[in-house]
């Protein structure tokens, strides 16, 4: 009677077991079967939550500002402006490299080399709000350039963009496979031999041209004709403009005598008026010889200057907003309602607002040598352009972050 009951009990085992096997293979089946659906069914989305959703850089007409979207996830849209932000001390993450590995960069933004002993400068790094900017890394900005040509267009401040982006990129190869030209003050270039792509400056104060007549001496500023190095411009991957500064030179500083307009000379015309007509010169250049599928065009926003008090020893960023340089309002509302309605596509690098706080960043007296300094018995101190390292590395590290963002997430070959 026992051994009955104990092989009935070990029957119902094995038929439970075997049951049990039996219905994981049926939930096996059931679960491929929706998923197989879910794939056939455009209607049913599979979302992995190691993955994160595509992100894409805009141009916002209403903020005038380069906006980071990522893409809707649960039908949320969550906007980042990497311009909008605060400075953070960060003596890990900075500086990004060392003066004395880029040689030649120029006396003007060597600031230590020239004496300058507080190195706090070097050292902020600039956080967005609601998102995090990647930070610059050199090897993967020069891949993402293998092949490529960049372009830096304008004045000095410029200059000091092509200058860090330069040093940015030479740190991060070896000395012998890289090529640098700086001895003319209005074309430079930087190649990386092993990725085959190159990083030009040309010197292009106002964009258009500048003639100066033979028999006088005359300054004619053509405001209708583009700048004769235009044609050098041509072919490059990614581009990037400035102007403004000249624009607001008045008296001795002032490098033009006339303006040229349709033909005629103009001896006085608003400042406001000839800003305008120059920008829809240069808009109507990129409209018509720059293939739009070949070519990134950026635009950076007016580099704020700052008087001699307020740069002269100062060794923090600006904490009071009201002490903030500013530049003519017209002008920077000008150039940014050109861009707004142009019908090609430009990235607006809106650098103004961030780097106004940065008084602690220029040269000040350290623009020269000491024994330089030591000759001249009036000096004034340069608070229009930048130490390097320094702020232009930020100003590149948005430049980074925009092509990072990009939908594509690379330069299109096309």
């Amino acid at each position: 009677m026992d051994t009955t009951i104990i092989e009935r009990w070990k029957l119902c085992t094995c038929a439970s077991f075997i049951g049990c096997i039996i219905l994981v293979l049926c939930l096996n089946q059931s679960r491929n079967s929706a998923n197989l659906s879910a794939l056939q069914n455009p209607a049913i989305s599979i979302t992995s939550f190691n993955q994160f959703p595509t992100p894409s850089i805009e141009f916002s007409a209403a903020s005038k500002l380069i906006v980071f979207r990522p893409k809707a996830v649960n039908h949320r849209e969550d906007k980042c402006n990497i311009f909008d932000g605060e400075w953070v001390y960060d003596s890990r993450a900075r500086p990004l490299y060392e003066g004395p590995q880029c040689p030649f960069l120029s006396d003007q933004v060597s600031c230590r080399r020239n004496g300058r002993s507080d190195i706090n400068y070097e050292k902020w790094s600039w956080r967005a709000k609601g998102c995090e900017i990647p930070r610059f890394n050199a090897t993967d900005m020069l891949e993402r350039l293998r092949g490529k040509r960049v372009i830096i267009v304008g004045d000095s401040l410029n200059r000091n963009q092509w200058e860090s982006l330069a040093c940015l990129l030479y740190s991060a190869v070896p000395p012998s496979r890289a090529y640098i030209e700086t001895r003319s003050s209005v074309y430079k270039v930087f190649r990386a031999k092993d990725y085959n792509c190159s990083v030009e400056f040309y010197w292009s104060p106002f964009l258009v041209q500048l003639d100066v007549k033979k028999e006088n001496g005359t300054r004619v500023l053509r405001l209708d004709k583009l700048s004769g190095e235009a044609r050098r411009w041509r072919g490059a991957d990614i581009m990037v403009f400035n102007t403004g500064h000249w624009w607001a030179h008045q008296g001795k500083l002032r490098a033009w005598d006339l303006f040229q307009y349709k033909g005629k000379l103009v001896e006085e015309m608003e400042i406001e008026s000839a800003l305008d007509i120059a920008m829809k010169t240069w808009a109507r250049w990129i409209r018509r010889k720059l293939d739009r599928n070949k070519t990134r065009v950026f635009f950076r926003s007016i580099s704020p200057s700052h008087t001699g008090e307020q740069c002269y020893n100062e060794t923090q960023p600006i904490l009071d907003e009201s002490d903030a340089a500013s530049f003519p309002k017209s002008l920077t509302e000008i150039i940014e309602g050109t861009i707004k309605v142009m019908k090609s596509p430009v990235r607006y690098l809106n650098i103004t607002n961030l780097s106004q706080y940065r008084r602690d960043a220029h040269p000040s007296i350290y623009a020269r040598k000491q024994e330089e300094r030591q000759q001249r018995k009036e000096f004034h101190p340069d608070c229009s352009h930048w130490c390097l390292p320094g702020l232009p590395d930020t100003w590149n590290g948005l430049l980074y972050a925009s092509l990072v963002f990009d939908t594509s997430g690379h330069i299109s070959d096309s």
